[in-house]
């Protein structure tokens, strides 16, 4: 097996970050399936879980996504009856997402598997360490002079 970090990439911060998301990502997939969820959908679920409609403009934001990859993961969550698409009152043209009771008890239950794949990262990097990752990361992934012109 190749060592990745002898890759010829290795100085690359965008495909180092891409592997790392890789891995957690099949963590966190691994951990949330017995309640039928990926680790895309638990965050959405995980969004709506006050109970506040939110637009789907709102939502993609909060989880820096497009539109159409935010619809493509609300799909599946729509069809199993966890999430309602309505149009909002007040504006016509947008659309609200709300948690249904089905995805408040699916996110209750992912919620206790969610909590043992963040112990196994925590595990793995100590909780000093884990906690100054997720904070530079989620930096990074709101700082808009990495998408601005030069």
């Amino acid at each position: 097996m190749v060592d990745p970090r002898a890759s010829v990439t290795r100085e690359c911060y965008a495909t180092a970050l891409r592997k790392a998301s890789r891995r957690l990502t099949s963590l966190y997939d691994e951990v949330l399936a017995p309640a039928g969820l990926r680790s895309t959908q638990y965050a959405i679920l995980a969004e709506l879980a006050d109970g506040e409609p939110v637009t789907i403009n709102e939502l993609a934001r909060t989880l820096v996504l497009d539109r159409s990859g935010l619809g493509h993961s609300l799909r599946p969550l729509q069809r199993d009856g966890l999430v309602r698409l309505d149009k909002d009152v007040a504006d016509r043209r947008s659309v609200n997402v709300t948690l249904t009771e089905e995805g408040r008890r699916r996110f209750e239950r992912a919620l206790e598997l969610w909590r043992a794949a963040q112990e196994r990262v925590v595990a793995v990097l100590g909780s000093p360490g884990a906690d100054r990752l997720r904070d530079e990361l989620t930096e990074l992934a709101t700082d808009d002079r990495l998408t601005a012109e030069p």
